[in-house]
Formats: structure tokens, C-alpha cells, sequence
């Protein structure tokens, strides 16, 4: 089953535009994108929860985290793709530095970018086909250990 699916089925009731104002959230997203709560499974099977915007179609993936100058730590966006591609990112008019986490339509980390540069037109590309980006600011994916062998998960798999 792709991970999509399983994402978008975890809570979907519960992934309705949010208030304008919410504890943990960036105000300059809310009530442009879903928001859901997505869990990764370390390689070492710790278990780790984060509040991720849900981007899945043409325009929220153009849009993303631009001109977000900052988000909470257990925060992030995490990109849906219909299918598997080379997934390619640049951080024009992002103003924070981020970590991204290509995982394959299964769930399975693929590869990490740790710490771009806000504000490049430098290319940051996936090493394989992949169904899903998942963004987080800088330096958390290496914190937490998330990198090839994670995973992300649904609720309670």
C-alpha cells in the first residue's frame, strides 16, 4: 500500500485548514494546507511524532515553506507526490535553512539533504525515485537520527 494512502487515511477527518492562530503552527501557512501528525521510525526504532503541512498537489508543491522565517522545531511539510520521480528542490525565496528527507512511495528513507541554503537556486535532488519530500528545519533530521533505514509511518503501524 502506498504510504500516501496510509498518511492521508491516518487522520484526514482531522486534516482541515486550521485557525488562524494554533500552538506549534506557522501562521503564514494555516488555511493554505492540510495539517496532519506524521511518525517516523528511526533505524535504531525509536519512534518520533511531528505537526506536518500536507502539500499534495501542483501548487501547494510550488508554493512549500517559501517565505516562512520560522517553524517550530516539531514542525514540518511534507510533500505527496501520485507517483515516484527524482524529486528536485531549490531554495529560492525559503528563508530557513531545512533538512530533506526523500522517502520512497513505501515510506522507507531513501536519501537526506541536511542543512540547505536558505535563499539558493542550487538544485537539491533525491538519488532515486521517490513519492514523498518531507521538510524539517536544519539539523533535526541528525538530532534524531532520521536518515536511510527510517521510515515513515501511519498512526499506530
Amino acid at each position: 500500500m502506498r504510504i500516501a494512502a496510509a498518511l492521508l487515511g491516518m487522520s484526514l477527518a482531522a486534516c482541515s485548514p486550521q485557525p488562524a492562530v494554533k500552538a506549534g503552527t506557522v501562521p503564514d501557512l494555516d488555511g493554505s494546507f492540510e495539517f496532519a501528525v506524521l511518525e517516523i521510525v528511526t533505524d535504531s526504532g525509536k519512534r518520533l511524532e511531528f505537526d506536518v503541512y500536507l502539500a499534495k498537489d501542483a501548487n501547494q508543491h510550488r508554493r512549500g515553506l517559501m517565505f516562512v522565517r520560522e517553524m517550530p522545531d516539531n514542525t514540518g511539510m511534507l510533500f505527496v507526490y501520485d507517483s515516484d520521480d527524482i524529486r528536485s528542490m531549490w531554495m529560492k525565496n525559503t528563508f530557513i535553512s531545512l533538512d530533506m528527507v526523500f522517502a520512497r512511495s513505501d515510506g522507507t528513507v531513501a536519501s537526506v539533504i541536511a542543512n540547505t541554503t536558505p535563499r539558493s537556486l542550487r538544485s537539491n535532488r533525491s538519488t532515486e525515485p521517490v513519492g514523498y519530500v518531507l521538510e524539517l528545519n536544519a539539523g533535526t533530521a541528525s538530532r534524531f537520527g532520521i536518515g536511510e533505514g527510517s521510515r515513515l509511518v501511519r498512526e499506530g503501524e
